[in-house]
């Protein structure tokens, strides 16, 4: 009973935390706010005329929404990046912030749920898809797999940040003996999310552009440099703006992995390029659109030709920043990596990825998608939501991490003010 009271105290002080806070707190909150009620508004539009406001259509039906989708899939994998040198390992620089990647991996989950929610066209039938609540079709159902990784490893990340924050906030050390067997379920978790999102595509026979097998490992790759090159620019504003020790050894670290990982993403996407080109298949048709485009009655399609090259060209440099000690270990020069490894990783997932999938179609049509106004908005809506998410979440870490919000400074037993200290 005292634990459950504990529970409920600790759960009443870090709401008080979140709502508290500085004006320019207020602010922040209030914009993303802001951004999350437009998104919302646009998203009204959606559902009341239907998908068909967007510029989806038969021959493009994945778009904008399910490029994010599969991005944010690779973010919330890239926490084992921390996990495996913190407590495979015992590293104790990266442990401290370990907790960090949790916290992204949740918000980054909590988003792909909004993207898929948004691409359905019926979101009120979503409870078919929802553990022991509807009907999946499981085991046949690649889709069925994904739903569950991906709520396991959300599940899993929320219980090992809310346990190791109450157990700061009751000022006692954590209990290896549970969190420990929790953090390395979570590592072939991480694995499991990103390749199972990888099999429904490459699971596709009639999409020749997805049917490789090495696309599991290129997800997971790429997952690996972009999700800590979002959380090195997240641990440089936490470490100015709060009083959380990440010492540069940590960070430093964190660059050095993602140079080899973005060196190994470099390789697979260059033998996957070998193939296609190399065997100059009726299939290279896909690469062709996505690389250099396609002449089809007079006209030449090349939408995607100037987003294929950029993302090569940014994830090159940010390797060669990344793999040199001395460009790694400048600031500058790490941010902009970090930057370029972002916007290719992106382009990837997306553009990259999607689009060329699908186009040419099976009738060898081609149909020009980009993103309307309307996904553009929703989708703003939507990761500004994950941004509120990971904002009020630190609100609240923060203080509990440092250890100057605890059970005996916070509401339930505030200090006497006769206190001598």
């Amino acid at each position: 009973m005292v634990n459950l009271r504990n529970f409920r105290q600790f759960i009443i002080d870090t709401v008080g935390l979140m709502i508290t806070g500085s004006r320019l707190y207020y602010i922040w909150v209030g914009f993303l706010l802001l951004m999350v009620l437009m998104g919302g508004v646009a998203y009204a539009g959606q559902m009341h005329n239907g998908l068909i406001i967007t510029n989806m259509r038969d021959q493009v039906s994945w778009g904008f929404y399910i490029g994010n989708f599969t991005f944010l899939v690779g973010v919330a994998a890239a926490s084992v990046m921390l996990v495996i040198p913190a407590y495979i390992y015992d590293w104790g620089p990266i442990k401290e912030v370990t907790i960090l990647g949790e916290m992204l991996a949740v918000t980054a989950l909590i988003m792909c749920l909004g993207f898929v929610m948004v691409d359905i066209g019926r979101p009120d039938r979503f409870w078919h898809i929802m553990p022991l609540v509807g009907r999946l079709n499981w085991p046949s159902s690649l889709l069925a797999w994904d739903v569950i990784v991906l709520n396991i490893y959300l599940l899993l990340n929320w219980f090992v940040v809310t346990y190791l924050l109450f157990s700061s906030y009751l000022e006692k050390h954590y209990k290896k003996a549970l969190v420990l067997p929790l953090v390395l379920l979570s590592i072939p978790m991480a694995v499991s999310i990103h390749t199972v999102t990888a099999y429904l595509y490459n699971g596709l026979a009639a999409r020749p552009y997805w049917n490789s097998a090495i696309l599991a490992p290129r997800f997971l790759a790429s997952a690996f440099c972009s999700g800590p090159a979002v959380l090195l620019i997240l641990l440089q504003v936490l470490r100015r703006t709060t009083r959380l020790k990440i010492t540069d050894e940590a960070i430093f670290k964190i660059a050095e992995l993602m140079a080899y990982t973005m060196g190994f993403n470099l390789f697979l996407t260059a033998a996957e390029s070998f193939k296609e080109i190399y065997s100059g298949t009726e299939h290279m048709v896909y690469f062709q659109y996505l690389l250099f485009g396609l002449e089809k009655n007079g006209v030449h399609y090349n939408t995607l030709v100037p987003f294929a090259w950029a993302s090569i060209i940014t994830g090159f440099i940010a390797f060669m920043l990344f793999l040199i000690p001395k460009t790694r270990m400048n600031w500058t020069t790490l941010n902009i990596g970090c930057v370029l490894i972002y916007s290719s990783v992106y382009i990837e997932k997306g553009m990259g990825l999607i689009i060329p999938g699908l186009t040419p179609d099976a009738l060898g049509e081609i149909f020009v998608y980009r993103p309307s106004l309307t996904e553009v908005t929703v989708a703003a809506g939507i990761f500004s939501l994950g941004a509120l998410v990971f904002t009020i979440m630190l609100k609240a870490a923060v203080p509990m991490m440092l250890g100057e919000f605890t059970i005996s400074k916070g509401r339930m037993t505030p200090k006497p003010e006769t206190d001598p200290t």
